[in-house]
């Protein structure tokens, strides 16, 4: 509820500070005394975009401050929250427009954007007049308020289409991938062909190259080995030292032991021969391969290293490297079950989105057919029965909140054609028919504080009353401001506030008083009588206030 606006040097107002009530608070004076004025500085201070000068001439910069009860409750809330700003029971904005154009905000005396206000505002007021312009009157916002009418719960279709598009995108994107796919498995099964084929064994790459150098190695030095064999065995060392033991052996017995110590030392350098023979004879033996051997051998370590380079991995990592391609293949093969598995699914809950979506025209067609006698009941007191009004249901796309199309359409006399309201209705009509739109949608507006700006223009004697006894009725549920010139309208309000224009000193101002009982009473005889307020005035203003 909006408890307190104060107002400085804004427009024609110097100083000013209003507290308002619950239920119906009126607004009334002369044509020009500003009463538009208020909901100016009102809409500025919510952030709504309106004029571009405000700060009234002479002052260096004007300021606005609402002050709002908000129950714990309050939808404002939310909107708080996601700005990061914490209230308590009073919320408090202030905004301040310098002489050159400047504008700054404050929540609770937090700084805030004109952004923070506006979406503030949807949750604080809701603003009616002939140009209104807060979804009555804009068919983007008809399906909203036939739902908020019919009391429906829209989380299970937004979730069942929420659902269903993301497994389409989903499926969108396998799809995109395809091509993709294709052609990696094509890389994959080549890949594969090549490892199954090498058969690559961990640590063979360094075995591999071991064997090659030994190979290369013996086949450079087995010539010179295999010759100093030869200089060792019978046919070189070994038989000359056999020859030399025996002819000093069969001289030994004549030389007296002068040839014992010579024959010990051959017979050991004979013994320390034969083992060097067997050493060298052991290694002629170890170089002994087969040239095919090293070429086989060249042939697959190359291979290897070749393969290796081509998928930038180590020799050693190929065995590997085939176990990590043959996942990736059947991860492929996977991706293909995924998408006939995505295909069901999809189909699954697209049947579950359209049992909701035909559910839910068929709540919206019959809550139509409520709002419509509900409008037509609101409509005869209004002066306005042979208006024929019709909430229209019809087909559109697919989407969160069902496939149905809501427009309000008004045919002002039967048999003419119905059109949309803002196209069909006169200026005194279409306040009617808004009026009764409000009435008829009115459910659960106790957080929204209501103004209508001068809806009941055009209108007088018992429709004026009519249209003042359904605002009366908002009241009971919800705060509401009007700017009227109806007296009829104004005998109903539980507060009543008088705007008029002032001149001092040259400069023009504009006031605004709050009535009580006898400056109620003179009022509304003024709206009755004009500017010469009768006793009669009087008392016809005084049975207005009784009758309310």
């Amino acid at each position: 509820m909006l408890r307190e606006l104060h107002i400085r040097d804004i427009l024609l107002i110097d100083r000013l500070e209003l507290a308002f009530g619950p239920g119906l608070n009126v607004l009334t004076g002369e044509t020009g005394a500003g009463k538009s004025i208020l909901l100016d500085c009102l809409g500025f201070v919510l952030g709504w975009r309106g004029r571009a000068e405000l700060v009234r001439s002479g002052a260096d910069q004007g300021e606005v401050t609402a002050v709002f009860d908000l129950p714990p409750d309050h939808p404002a809330r939310e909107v708080l929250s996601e700005a990061g700003i914490e209230v308590g029971a009073e919320l408090i904005l202030r905004r301040v427009n310098t002489a050159d154009g400047r504008k700054s905000a404050w929540i609770n005396d937090r700084r805030a954007s004109g952004e923070v206000l506006r979406a503030l505002s949807e949750r604080l007021v809701e603003l009616h007049g002939q140009h209104d312009d807060r979804g009555l009157l804009n068919p983007r916002g008809h399906r909203l308020l036939l739902d908020a009418f019919a009391g429906l719960d829209l989380g299970p279709i937004r979730k069942a289409w929420r659902d269903w598009r993301q497994v389409e995108a989903e499926i969108e994107t396998l799809r995109r991938e395809s091509d993709a796919r294709r052609t990696e498995a094509e890389f994959l099964a080549h890949a594969l062909q090549e490892l199954d084929q090498l058969d690559p064994q961990p640590e063979e790459d360094a075995a591999l190259d071991a064997a090659r150098r030994a190979m290369q190695g013996a086949e450079r030095i087995r010539g010179d080995v295999a010759r100093a064999l030869t200089a060792l065995g019978p046919n070189g060392a070994e038989g000359t030292m056999l020859d030399a033991s025996r002819w000093l052996e069969g001289a030994a017995e004549q030389a007296e032991d002068r040839l014992n110590a010579p024959l010990q030392a051959l017979s050991r350098a004979l013994i320390e021969l034969g083992e060097a023979y067997s050493g060298v004879e052991a290694a002629v033996e170890a170089m002994e391969f087969d040239p095919a051997e090293l070429d086989h051998t060249e042939e697959r370590l190359f291979a290897l290293r070749a393969l290796a380079r081509k998928h930038d991995v180590l020799p050693d990592d190929l065995a590997g490297l085939a176990d990590e391609l043959r996942e990736r293949a059947a991860a492929l093969g996977d991706s293909d079950a995924r998408l006939d598995d995505l295909q069901e699914q999809a189909k699954r809950l697209a049947r579950d989105y359209d049992a909701l979506a035909q559910a839910l025209t068929a709540t919206r067609q019959e809550a139509a057919q409520q709002l419509d006698a509900a409008m037509a009941h609101e409509l005869a007191p209004l002066k306005m029965e042979r208006a024929v009004f019709e909430t229209r249901v019809s087909p559109a796309e697919d989407g969160p909140e069902g496939r149905d199309s809501v427009a309000f359409t008004v045919a002002t006399n039967p048999g003419a054609p119905a059109g949309a309201l803002d196209k069909i209705a006169s200026g005194g009509e279409l306040s009617r028919f808004l009026l009764a739109l409000k009435v008829s949608l009115a459910r659960g507006n106790d957080a929204l504080t209501m103004i209508f700006d001068e809806i009941d223009r055009g209108v007088g004697g018992a429709t004026a009353d009519a249209v003042g006894r359904r605002l009366a009725r908002l009241a009971h549920d919800a705060q509401v401001l009007v700017v009227t010139h109806s007296p009829q309208v104004a005998a109903l309000g539980a507060t009543h506030f008088r705007v008029a224009k002032h001149v001092r000193d040259g400069m023009t101002t504009s006031e605004v008083q709050a009535l009580d009982d006898q400056a109620r009473v003179d009022e509304i005889a003024r709206m009755l009588s004009g500017e010469q307020i009768t006793d009669v005035a009087r008392e016809a203003a005084r049975s207005l206030i009784a009758s309310g």
